[in-house]
């Protein structure tokens, strides 16, 4: 947590007070022409945990053994993306699966050939840190958000080494209408552990980021699990009743309210002018 006070020999930044309500780095001070040393050492330290978050490996026992006491089972799935240092220089191939883990999915749909409504996946991306925090406490909210609405759902599919596409594929190999994949969005400066949420109607390989909606931040000091939660499955219902998603399909959902108000609008811009 930062002082609001100015650190000796550093001059003073009217807006100082500013910082008690935003990680963003803002009112810095200076020193001279420069920043403050406890500014520039808070910046090295934010940038090794940026670093890190990327080149972290994803702790798969861990995580399995999460969301197996969450009554979740898991498919365990790999991208052709051999290891890490092939991930960050080939994204093109953690969008797909490799061999083994297709044939998994071939044989998983052979004896399921009725198909399922939704695939969630879980890949690693770009901060296992944020899968490995995020992932089972969302899951669980998501879980009791959409308990009424009577989809089939397919095993639970972790990928290794996996971006955003990867998840058309494994919908796609197992017969799945929708599918959502919670992934490690590229760390920031103040968010090493951001968990982002793509969904996709009807998957296929070969679709374009046009056909997805993207709901980010997802973590304790961003959006909070229950309200993304709220989001996505307004995604999913309104994507099945129009039967399709990405840029054609927009985010208009309304926040509960509490204790019996009035819906709160997202759009607080909008409505503000109304």
């Amino acid at each position: 947590m930062h002082d609001d006070k100015a650190p000796s020999g550093a001059i003073d930044d009217p807006w100082q007070a500013l910082r008690r309500l935003t990680p963003a780095r803002i009112a810095l001070g200076r020193a001279g022409t420069s920043l403050p040393t406890g500014a520039q050492l808070d910046f090295q330290f934010a940038h090794a945990q940026a670093r890190d978050a990327v080149h972290l490996p994803l702790d798969c026992s861990a995580l399995v053994a999460q969301l197996g006491d969450g009554g979740e089972q898991a498919l365990l799935l790999h991208s052709a993306a051999a290891d890490r240092h092939v991930y960050l220089q080939r994204p093109d191939l953690g969008r797909r699966l490799d061999a083994p883990s297709v044939e998994i999915l071939r044989r998983h749909r052979a004896e399921h050939a009725q198909g399922y409504d939704l695939a969630i996946v879980i890949a690693d991306g770009l901060s296992a840190l944020a899968v490995q925090r995020h992932s089972q406490p969302f899951l669980q909210r998501l879980r009791e958000q959409m308990a009424d609405d009577g989809w089939s759902l397919a095993p639970l599919c972790l990928v290794q080494q996996g971006r955003v596409a990867v998840a058309d594929e494994v919908a796609e190999l197992l017969g799945a209408r929708m599918v959502v994949i919670l992934i490690g969005e590229r760390p920031g400066l103040s968010s090493p552990d951001s968990l982002g949420l793509y969904f996709t109607y009807a998957p296929k390989v070969g679709l374009t980021d046009a056909f997805r909606n993207c709901i980010s931040n997802v973590r304790l000091e961003g959006l909070s699990y229950g309200v993304a939660a709220h989001k996505l499955l307004y995604l999913m219902r309104e994507a099945c009743r129009r039967q399709l998603s990405g840029v054609t399909l927009k985010d208009e959902a309304e926040l509960p309210g509490l204790d019996g108000e009035q819906p709160a609008r997202l759009n607080f811009l909008v409505d503000s002018l109304q």
